[in-house]
């Protein structure tokens, strides 16, 4: 058992807690915010994340989470220190590192023996390096301690599953004593038989990157060739089946819709190329991924309106806010872009979603907010699908198509298929379905 502080308790920090924990470690989750913790005190989870309240909660119950805002006490009493704060983009795209470096100085004041400094929050090449540096720097050398870059792979909805089921564990250090220390943390996934890449600092800081810039390009690739589908009438289901098929494409991540969203594709994406700009490298394929992105996001706004017309005074339902099923995050959320923009064409709009209503709501101004999928199409012009959550899948279509004030369906996650819904006598709309949309 190791004693583990875990610096943030965002998404990262808290899942990562709560499974370390479950592996039978001592984990203390810090974060400047009272409010969190002291929500998180109480036994309530600051974010949707199917089955983390109930793992949260049974190792509370054991001793083995524990939650405080006293950061510099919980840095004294630990013997591995996790970096998980927020790296977010600052105006002109780079990411900002202000908190990783905070924290650095923070465990320098209070580092009283020899600790592991681990890096889980996406940090750029050289991060951990200047991590070091700032410690050592501090201590001038007097104290021992090591720098490891952990990077992490969780899927907002199925974070907990990724973290116990791993495809890879990543382990970058030039530390022996660090590497085997950091191994023996990872000990219960041997069992499974999970790959262990042990590499060196900058080498795992950029996979975490290029892992990310790799599947948005995916998503990107599949998304251009939906277009191409719907001018030459073929269908981007059948052909993304039949490419996934190749086991050396898979089928993972080419799913056409309405572009990628969250807090780590738009990002990573963006921060890769800010890395390889400032190494003097140019990465030309993933700077078209992220521009065909934000094409993808204005290809369904005139989707919309090549269905509906002038929208001025029309009022579209939207059934989807989070950028993805199973999550409340609308960070970076096509929805909340194509809302927007729908908005600003003079159109009003009623939205429903699981889950993600409360943080739409803090972006987004004069929507109406509705208690299910059948309450937004009351009266609505049209009704566009934006997230595949399942309860989505089998609605009462009959019914929809008697509260709509027109039978029109933008279908941006291509839930639906095109003939039932024709023979239902909606027009339908989905992507890279066959049916030509000029731009």
């Amino acid at each position: 058992m190791k004693k583990i502080c875990m610096i943030g308790s965002g998404y990262v920090g808290l899942v990562t807690g709560a499974c370390l924990a479950d592996f039978g470690n001592q984990i203390t989750c810090v974060d400047v915010a009272e409010d969190k913790i002291a929500s998180l005190n109480r036994g309530q989870i600051p974010f949707y994340e199917p089955g983390l309240r109930e793992l949260v909660e049974r190792n509370k119950a054991k001793k083995r989470l524990a939650f405080t805002t006293d950061l510099p006490e919980s840095i004294r009493k630990c013997e591995i220190v996790f970096i998980a704060v927020g790296t977010p983009m600052d105006k002109d795209g780079a990411v900002d590192l202000s908190a990783v470096f905070d924290v650095a100085h923070t465990v320098a004041e209070n580092l009283n023996g020899y600790k592991i400094v681990v890096n889980k929050s996406t940090v750029p090449v050289g991060t951990g390096a200047r991590v070091r540096q700032v410690i050592r720097e501090h201590t001038g050398g007097k104290v021992e301690f090591d720098v490891v870059s952990n990077p992490e792979f969780l899927r907002e909805g199925s974070a907990i599953g990724d973290f116990m089921h791993p495809d890879r564990v990543v382990i970058g250090t030039s530390s022996t004593r660090a590497m085997k220390i950091m191994s023996r943390i990872y000990r219960p996934l041997y069992l499974i038989e999970t790959p262990i890449i042990r590499t060196t600092l900058e080498t795992a800081e950029l996979i975490k990157y290029a892992s990310n810039a790799f599947l948005a390009t995916k998503i990107s690739f599949i998304n251009e060739v939906a277009m191409l589908c719907e001018q030459v009438g073929a269908d981007i289901q059948v052909l993304a089946k039949a490419v996934g098929l190749d086991g050396r494409i898979g089928s993972k991540f080419l799913h056409a819709g309405a572009g990628y969203g969250g807090s780590c594709f738009p990002k990573d994406t963006v921060g890769l190329l800010k890395v390889a700009e400032a190494a003097g490298a140019e990465l030309k394929i993933v700077k078209a991924a992220v521009k065909a992105n934000e094409e993808q996001r204005k290809r369904m706004v005139r989707k919309v309106i090549q269905a509906v017309g002038d929208l001025a005074g029309k009022t579209i339902g939207v059934l989807g806010l989070s950028f993805k099923p199973r999550t409340d995050d609308v960070r970076e959320a096509p929805a909340l872009y194509i809302i927007q923009d729908l908005q600003k064409r003079g159109a009003k709009i009623r939205a429903y979603d699981p889950v993600a209503m409360p943080n739409a709501g803090r972006v987004l101004d004069r929507v109406t907010f509705c208690d299910d999928a059948y309450a937004v199409c009351q009266g609505a012009d049209a009704l566009v699908f934006m997230t595949e959550w399942n309860e989505f899948r089998e609605l009462d279509m009959t019914r929809i198509k008697e509260l709509l004030i027109e039978p029109v369906i933008i279908d941006t996650r291509n839930i639906y298929d095109p003939e039932q819904m024709d023979n239902l006598g909606f027009r339908y709309v989905g992507v890279g379905r066959g049916k030509p949309c000029q731009a």
